[in-house]
Order: C-alpha cells, then structure tokens, then sequence
C-alpha cells in the first residue's frame, strides 16, 4: 500500500478548481475530498524512481473554504492521524474580497524541533504557529516563494552526513548534491518540517527558482558557465536540479487548462517512467533557452502577478548580454500589456532586485561595462573576476534588461488603463527594503515601488549589512557616479530613493490588495518566535505615504553567513 511521503501542497487555486501535490511511496491513485462535497483523483506518475501524484480538485466555490482530505487506493494519509494543526482547506476568496500576498525568498531549512538553529527562527514556521494558533488570524490568500527553496550548495551538517553515507565527499563538488536523489533529500529535508507542511497545505504557494535552487551565481557570465561545463560533475547537477525543480515546484504553478497543454507534462504523466522526457525537457533548456519557459502568470482577481525567470532565461554571450533571451522578454511584455485595464495592480515577480542601492547599481553597472572591454582587456579580465568574486549579476549588471524593464513599466503605469500600482517583489540579497522609483522623462502616472524582502531563513554577515547600508547614503552615491564615468556607463532612465529598510533578520513581507489600494507590511521574527510587524505603510492615494515603523523588537545576533 502506497505512503504518503512528502506533501500535500496546495499549488493553483482559483474560484472553481485548484491543484494539490503529493509524493507517495509507490504508484498509487490519490484522491482528494473536500468537506463541500468538491474533489478530483489523479494517479501517480513516476521520476526517477520516486512516485508523485497532482490531483485537480474541481467543484470550489468563490467565497468559501473547505477543509480537506488526502485518499491514497482510499486509504487516508492526510491529515496525519493525532495532528496538532487545524484541518488544512482550500480557500477561494469572493468577488470583491481584498487578496493578501505574503512573499519572501533563501529559506535554508530549519532543523528539526530538537536541534539548534544557526540562523534563528525561520519566519515559514512562525507564520505556520500564528495561524493555526489563532482562528481568526488573516492568512495570506498566496504565498509567493521568490528563489532559494533549497540551497544544492550550501547543505546542512545532517545532509552532509546523509551524503557522507552515499558517496567520497572528497570528490568535487563534495558536500554539494549531484544528482536527482539527493536533490529528493533536500526538498524532505526543507518540506517535511511539520510547520511548513501544514502551512503549504493549507496556503496557495507559487514559486520560481534562484541561484542556490542548482548553484551560488547560476548564470553569473559566459566565462562562468564554460568553466562550470569544463568540471566532471556540472552537467548532472544542472540535470537533476532542473528536473527536481519542475516536479516539486514549477508543476504546481501552472493552472489545469495549461497543464493540458504542456507536452512534457503529458509525456511524463502518460508513461510508465516519465524521467526520459523530464530529462530532454532539461537539456532542451540547457541548450536552446527559448525552447523551454519557467516564468508564468497568475490573476488573482484583479491583481495581476508576473513571476519572471531571471536565470535559466538568461543570453550570456558578452555581445549579448540580457537578463532575459527575446522570445522571454516578447513574454513579459505580452503578460503585461495583455488586457491592460482589466487588472488594478500589477506585481512582477523576479528573485533578483531590479532597484539596488545605488552604489551596488553602480558597481554592477560599471563591471558590465569593463567586461563588455569598454576599457581595454586588461580592465575586462580584472571586471570579469570582480563580477565572480562580488556576485554582480544582478538586474544593473545587465544594463539594457533593465532599462528594458525600466521602459515596459512606464508604459505598463501610464495611460487610461493604468493599474492603482506597480511593485517589483524581489529577494536574493539577505535583507528587506522598500524604493520608490521616478522617471527622468515619460514615466508612469502611478506608484512603481521596488519591494525586496529577504532572508526567510538565512542571515548575511556584519560586513555585508555595513555595505548595504552604507550603499544608500549620499557619499557612496557619489561614488558610484565616479565608478559610472569610468565606465562610461548612460545614465539609468530611473530614479529611485530608499523609502523603508534596510531590515535584516528573518522577514516576511505581505501586500493586502483590495479595489485600487495597496498596503504593505514588513514582519520580522523575534526572539520569542513570532512574527512582530517591523513596518507598515500605503503604498497608493497619496504617490506613496509615510511608512510607519512600529517599535523594534530587541536586536538579535545573526550567525551563520
């Protein structure tokens, strides 16, 4: 009899149907049920050796909540029997009802309840305890998870040893995973943390990778990566991390009309053993990158969310440059123009930062622009090992994707079909702040906002926090303008002032979108392990009005970097 091994997810979800996900122990059919009397059945299919099952639950209803159950051959195995959380359920908010999105990004996984954690209190679990110890809690009506599910190279001291009993960790790349199984592990490792499990059972998650997803930097330049294909052991990983990527998180956001679609989920779910076809899927898009799309769109009423592939998607050759490859960016423009005046906001999802702080901006800038050999050859092999060894791959490091981006925005944000907002959610870089950005000429009519909320569970060392912060103030502006000009970098065609942060610690941020306003809220976990709101602030009526930041929970010391 087949087990419930990992899950269930809650994945799409919409005011008549939605997607759960479940690993089993074997094939099996898995059915779900819900109290009002909705429910669907899927049977298994099969990747490399492990068992997973999407079911299609129909019959929902717009306003209402039903909680659920998980059948495997009609024997339940959710909820788990003597459970201490509620009944997870699929909720559908009505016609009219505000849409809360709680977003963030680099969750390291947590470790179990009786060990110590390096990090502090991963912000996942605290939000998990707040609502199911509290009924009348808001819970997020979509959690969008920005990048960094899992870390492939940066593994916990139980994984290690886990790996220790399988292969030579002596051998490159040592304590990092290599293949699709120990890919498997990580996803157990992260998922199966009792909080967490709940939580995404019973919350609507959308996901997109980042860099640590397969590895540190993925894609940082054409030099990197024909030094990455020239190590014995980069192919395989490249291959499992993106065949694991689509089973665990890209299948789940993608709606049931589209699934329908999509050739690869019908060769996987359709054949005894779909890891043949999940593998061409991931040398396709390893060798031709417009051959294969992760980034995807969802409407939530009338808020419009675009989760863009800002690394798999990628044109890396110096003469090229762009963060997106054409046939991705003629996408992007499309999911933003299309119906333009049907939505009232407008959130593009990207793990990277599209506004840094603008001495990093400058940097990045300026690095582009020596190794494009603005200054020479000898200035483009010092630019190509400071890009490696500062992590300057970022939206600025790829300066006409960003005024690529910079320009579609202004025209998303103007005209008589303008949406109330437009906010750039991001992560990656291990801390939170918020921007506000201004055209030099032809912007937007309405508030454009750059929203980077990170780490969910990470921290970022002492000397990275005194350069971030520093990256703001008026004396690192001006050195950044120094570093442009000798790079004879153009100007960017946006301004942006810091409006709220720098924060650090484990954070959550939440947009609760209702008619034509937008309010933000930054959470941060404390010492006590719950979630203390850091700051709050409207984001519309009034261009963008004073945040207010509440009292600071006591400082906290952060170790692990």
């Amino acid at each position: 009899m087949a087990e419930l091994r990992l899950g269930p997810l809650l994945r799409y979800t919409d005011g008549s149907c939605a997607t759960v996900w479940v690993e089993t122990s074997g094939p099996c059919t898995a059915r779900v049920r819900c109290s009002n009397g909705a429910g669907g059945t899927a049977p298994s299919f099969r990747v490399a050796g492990h068992h997973y099952a999407l079911v299609t639950v129909t019959g929902l209803e717009p306003g209402t909540a039903p909680s659920y159950e998980v059948f495997l051959d009609d024997a339940p195995v959710w909820p788990l029997p003597d459970s201490p959380f509620p009944p997870s359920v699929i909720r559908s908010p009505g016609s009219g009802d505000a849409v809360r999105v709680t977003f963030g990004s680099c969750r390291w996984a947590a470790p179990p309840a009786d060990g110590k954690d390096p990090v502090g209190p991963d912000a996942l679990d605290t939000l998990a305890r707040r609502l199911s110890a509290d009924p009348g809690a808001e819970p997020p009506d979509v959690l969008l998870l920005l990048g960094d599910q899992v870390y492939a190279d940066e593994t916990s001291e139980a994984t290690r040893r886990w790996l220790a009993g399988r292969r030579d960790l002596g051998v490159p790349p040592g304590a990092q995973v290599t293949d699709y199984e120990e890919y498997c592990h990580l996803y157990y490792e992260s998922w199966l943390d009792p909080e967490v499990r709940w939580l995404l059972s019973t919350v609507p998650s959308f996901m997109i990778f980042d860099d640590h997803d397969i590895v540190d930097d993925w894609n940082t330049s054409a030099a990197w990566l024909a030094d990455m294909r020239a190590t014995g052991w980069w192919q395989e990983r490249l291959m499992a991390g993106l065949m694991s990527y689509w089973v665990h998180q890209h299948l789940g956001n993608l709606s049931p009309a589209e699934l329908a679609d999509d050739p690869t989920w019908a060769a996987v779910s359709g054949a005894p053993d779909g890891t043949d076809a999940l593998r061409a899927l991931a040398e396709r898009a390893d060798a031709d990158l417009a051959s294969v799309r992760f980034s995807y769109r969802r409407d939530f009423g009338r808020v419009r969310v675009v989760m863009v592939d800002s690394r798999a998607a990628r044109v890396l050759d110096e003469d090229h440059r762009a963060m997106l490859d054409p046939a991705e960016a003629a996408w992007l423009r499309e999911q933003v123009t299309a119906g333009q005046g049907a939505y009232d906001h407008l959130l593009i999802g990207t793990s990277l930062p599209w506004l840094l702080p603008h001495l990093v901006h400058d940097i990045e800038g300026w690095d582009a622009a020596l190794c494009a050999g603005e200054r020479g050859r000898r200035w483009a092999r010092f630019g190509e090992w400071l890009r490696r060894g500062a992590d300057l791959e970022h939206w600025a490091a790829f300066p006409r994707s960003f005024a690529e981006l910079a320009g579609l925005i202004a025209e998303a944000g103007s005209g008589p079909g303008a949406p109330a907002s437009v906010c750039v959610l991001s992560g990656d870089v291990h801390h939170g702040y918020l921007a506000r950005a201004s055209w030099r000429s032809g912007g937007p009519s309405v508030p454009v906002v750059q929203l980077t909320c990170s780490p969910v569970h990470n921290s970022v060392p002492l000397t990275m926090r005194v350069g971030f912060r520093v990256g703001w103030s008026a004396p690192a502006r001006l050195l950044g303008r120094l570093l442009a000009r000798h790079g004879r970098c153009p100007r960017p065609p946006v301004r942006w002032r810091k409006q709220g942060g720098p924060w650090f610690g484990n954070q959550l941020m939440t947009l609760t979108l209702q008619g034509r306003s937008a309010r933000l809220r930054l959470e941060r976990t404390g010492r006590d392990e719950t979630l203390r709101t850091l700051y709050e602030t409207e984001l519309t009526g009034g261009w963008l009005s004073a945040g207010r930041r509440t009292r600071r929970s006591p400082p906290r010391r952060w170790g692990r970097g």
